[in-house]
């Protein structure tokens, strides 16, 4: 298990079992786990737990970070639960466990997600770690930002490289993922 790798990914947790975004989640959580990663999600319910439960229906395993502040329980999906105290511990926690990252449709609490992943990443706190967003949602958010950061000289790597990836189908991005992990691993 050691050498697993893991994709955190992050959504709403307001999607239910039939649902377009639970469900395109859960083809997601299936085709990282063909790939062999071990899937991290916030473990609630949503995007988290459709991603869980694809993962587990493709053979997979699952990691949930969760918040005791939130007093919710974890999907039954989840193999392994692993509960911090505060929201914030949970959020960098979830970042501090994914080896690569995807971005779900979501609201403010994955716009904060994918604000600090893509934060960290551009002031290279996180390094050969690949952000991906799942769908055309996020990306009029993504060009907007681009416009400040690539409208200036900089010495951040958004300036240089994209730093969070686009791909329009679940498949798409676990291939993304596992091509620029391998690359980063060479």
């Amino acid at each position: 298990m050691a050498s697993e790798r893991t994709i955190t990914v992050f959504g709403s947790s307001r999607p239910r079992a039939g649902d377009a975004d639970y469900e395109e989640a859960r083809l997601l959580g299936g085709a990282l786990a063909r790939q062999g990663f071990l899937v991290c999600s916030g473990g609630y319910g949503g995007v988290m737990e459709g991603v869980s439960r694809g993962a587990k229906e493709a053979g997979g395993r699952t990691l949930a970070i969760t918040a005791k502040v939130f007093r919710a329980r974890t999907n039954e999906w989840v193999d392994e639960q692993r509960a911090v105290d505060t929201w914030e511990e949970r959020l960098f926690e979830l970042v501090r466990c994914g080896d690569g990252y995807v971005a779900c449709k979501g609201g403010t609490g994955t716009l904060v997600e994918l604000a600090v992943v893509w934060e960290m990443l551009n002031k290279k706190f996180l390094t050969d770690k690949p952000f991906v967003v799942l769908g055309d949602f996020w990306v009029p958010v993504l060009d907007r930002v681009r416009e400040v950061e690539l409208g200036h000289a900089s010495p951040w790597t958004e300036a240089a490289a994209r730093q969070v990836q686009y791909a329009p189908t679940p498949a798409e991005v676990a291939e993304v993922l596992a091509r620029s992990l391998k690359s980063a691993s060479h």
